[in-house]
Formats: structure tokens, sequence, C-alpha cells
């Protein structure tokens, strides 16, 4: 690997030379996933959104687990699994693929909320077999544009972990440009600490702020199709999933039912788990 760094195609002691950028789709990226049961019911894999991780579907899981048995991923820069500088949706699509493949999972029900919604939406699409149904929380298949979140996250870069002495610490200090408390209570779920009590954000900041303009994006091409059983879910009190993403919906998933929440917001899965269970389940 270490040979991936000179000029493309040029011979070096009969070897080819590629840029290291050349090996990414070569590397496994291994997601780490909690399993939050129950062995024996049909799979059910869950994907999360920006910023989010398998630690936010806890709760809703374990519910869910009543009636499947539930994973929930940490896609790529995210939670607990690796980082990597590629961050698009054709990564994650491999991604997940590997994971199914690695557990022996020929099929499931895939869950996916925001990114992880559009991630779950291009492997129904793509790799239908693979998907028993499709529930897709509080996204469509169109491209966004957020200058909310790139201030979430240059507010984020700008905190002084160094000078950090808890999750509370800097939920205060991120308060001047994070005016929402349950926004500020999300991002700071992202912190960590090493062995030696230091702070550190667990996502991979950077790459993910770098890549948000291709993470805006509705990663379907005009001909994708699934044409199985699909659920979209919106939050009544939000804006990521409207009335007039119905027909962009239904022109990609023709069997597709869209559920509204009335008392969520773009969370429904923590702001009314209850209701959202019943609904999905």
């Amino acid at each position: 690997m270490r040979e991936a760094g000179g000029q493309r195609g040029k011979p070096a002691g009969g070897k080819v030379w590629l840029p290291a950028s050349a090996f990414w789709h070569l590397v496994r990226m291994r997601l780490f996933h909690r399993d939050l049961g129950t062995a024996g019911l049909p799979p059910m894999v869950i994907l999360h959104g920006l910023l989010g991780s398998s630690r936010n579907w806890q709760t809703a899981g374990r519910d869910l687990g009543k009636r499947y048995h539930v994973y929930a991923l940490d896609l790529r820069n995210h939670g607990s699994s690796p980082h990597s500088a590629d961050m698009t949706y054709a990564a994650m699509l491999a991604d997940v693929l590997e994971w199914l493949d690695t557990h022996g999972l020929t099929k499931a029900t895939v869950v996916g909320h925001s990114m992880g919604g559009k991630v779950a939406m291009l492997l129904a699409c793509r790799h239908p077999e693979r998907v028993e149904r499709l529930i897709v929380v509080d996204t469509a298949p169109r491209g966004y544009r957020s200058p909310g979140l790139e201030a979430q996250f240059a507010a984020m870069a700008d905190l002084p972990l160094d000078a950090l002495r808890s999750r509370a610490d800097a939920e205060q200090r991120l308060e001047g440009s994070v005016p929402d408390w349950a926004v500020r209570k999300f991002l700071t779920t992202n912190l960590a600490q090493d062995q030696d009590g230091r702070w550190r954000w667990s996502v991979n900041l950077p790459v993910l702020a770098a890549a948000l303009p291709e993470l805006g994006k509705n990663p379907l091409a005009a001909a994708d199709r699934f044409v199985g059983p699909a659920l979209f879910v919106a939050g009544g009190k939000s804006r990521f999933l409207l009335a007039t993403d119905h027909a962009p919906i239904a022109a990609h998933f023709p069997n597709a039912h869209v559920e509204v929440i009335p008392g969520a917001a773009h969370n429904p899965h923590m702001e009314t788990r209850e209701a959202f269970v019943r609904v999905i389940g």
C-alpha cells in the first residue's frame, strides 16, 4: 500500500504506482453495530442520520425488538465505526452491503433516518433483493442544503476541546452559536473522552464538514426504482418531508405509503417514540 503514493501508471521496480485514492474502495470498512435483540425474529437494520449513531436508537430499537432482531449500525465516520476520507453515498452503501454479507443477512427490513434514509433508499433501489421492507424516516429523494447545519459544524470545530471539563461545559460554550438546547445536547453526544480523560469528537468532523455538499444531494438516479413495500415517516413539525415530496417518492417507490406523526419534528424515533414504534411496527 505504501507504493500507492507515486505517479499513475509509471512503473518502478516492475510495479505500477497508483494514487492513494485508488485504494479507497479496496479497503473493507467493518462497521460497528449494536445488537438490540431479539434473536430468531426477522432482522431489522437501522441506519442513523448525520452526526447521529446507533446510540441514539437504543430505546426505540429495544421497543422494536419485540417484533424484530434489531441491529443498529454506526455509519463510517460516526460513532464507533472507522474513519475514512471517502464520505459518499456510494461508499456508505458498500459498507452496509459488506456488513450484511459479514453477518449472513441475505435480506432485512431496513430503517434509515435522514442521511441514513438516503443510504437505505439507495440500497433498496440498487439491491432490492436485500430489502424486505424499506422504512425511511423524515427525508425524501431530493437535495437539501442547510446553512444552519454548516453553522453547527463551525461551532463544533471552534469548541476548545482541551479546556472542556464536561459535556455540560461544552453545551454551555456552544450556547452563543447554537441557541437550540436540544440541538446542543444532540451535538455533544458526539463528544468522547480518551483514556487520559481528554475530550475529542468521536465523529470525523473535518471530513463530514467537507462532505456536506455531497451529503445534501439526492443519491438516486432518475431510473432508480424499488417496487417492494416502503414506508416514509414524516415529522409533522419538520420541513424535511413535505407534501411536495410525495410525487418524487411515488416515482421511485411506487408502493410507498407516507405516514405523518403530528407531534414529531426531525427525530420522531426520539421525540414521539411510542407513536413512531407503533407506526413502523
